[in-house]
């Protein structure tokens, strides 16, 4: 396991892991860095259409290791056993969270993340149904507006992120606004 003040305190300078084939864990501070501007979250058609729908409950922090696994179901994942025991002692401890989509009594998708300061790292996400990560994403940015969080990181920008408002910007610009997230006080539960 990644010790919680080592994985926090790489967080705090830019750093996040993934596991990597063999065992290993890497440490990875993308240039460019993908962010997800508050303000600029772009609500697509299909979303607004599956919110008025309101077929899924979402949910905090319910199922964070359901999540996580969900997370791993993948033919090629980096979210491995040691990143899997690493995330939930920091879910135990407060830091780590997780924003899930139900429909009925099933997990239909999710996302899970680490909260410091006033930054969400965002780390994976899932749906074993349609819309289903679009409307957990959506309260995620919901909750961080309300709880006053200006920092969403996502890592690297991919096109489906980038439907959503998702942007790169350089690391130095991405490490100054860490910097001011980080000197805030929000509470994410």
């Amino acid at each position: 396991m990644i010790e919680p003040d080592l994985l926090l305190g790489a967080y705090a300078q830019g750093l996040f892991p993934m596991g990597m084939p063999g065992g290993d864990i890497a440490w990875f501070s993308p240039d460019p860095r993908g962010v997800l501007p508050l303000d600029a979250f772009h609500l697509p058609h299909g979303l607004a259409r599956a919110l008025k729908k309101n077929r899924f409950e979402v949910r905090f922090n319910t199922a964070f290791n359901a999540v996580m696994h969900a997370c791993a179901e993948r033919d090629e994942t980096w979210i491995d056993a040691e990143i899997v025991r690493s995330y939930v002692e920091l879910h135990r401890l407060g830091f780590a969270h997780s924003v899930e989509a139900w429909h009925g009594n099933t997990l239909a998708g999710g996302l899970y993340g680490v909260a410091l300061g006033g930054a969400f790292f965002g780390e994976s996400m899932f749906h074993r149904e349609t819309d289903a990560s679009k409307v957990a994403l959506h309260a995620l940015v919901q909750r961080m507006k309300e709880r006053k969080f200006v920092l969403l990181d996502l890592q690297w920008v991919t096109p489906h992120l980038a439907s959503f408002g998702a942007v790169e910007i350089p690391r130095r610009t991405y490490l100054k606004q860490l910097r001011a997230a980080l000197a805030l006080s929000c509470a994410f539960d």
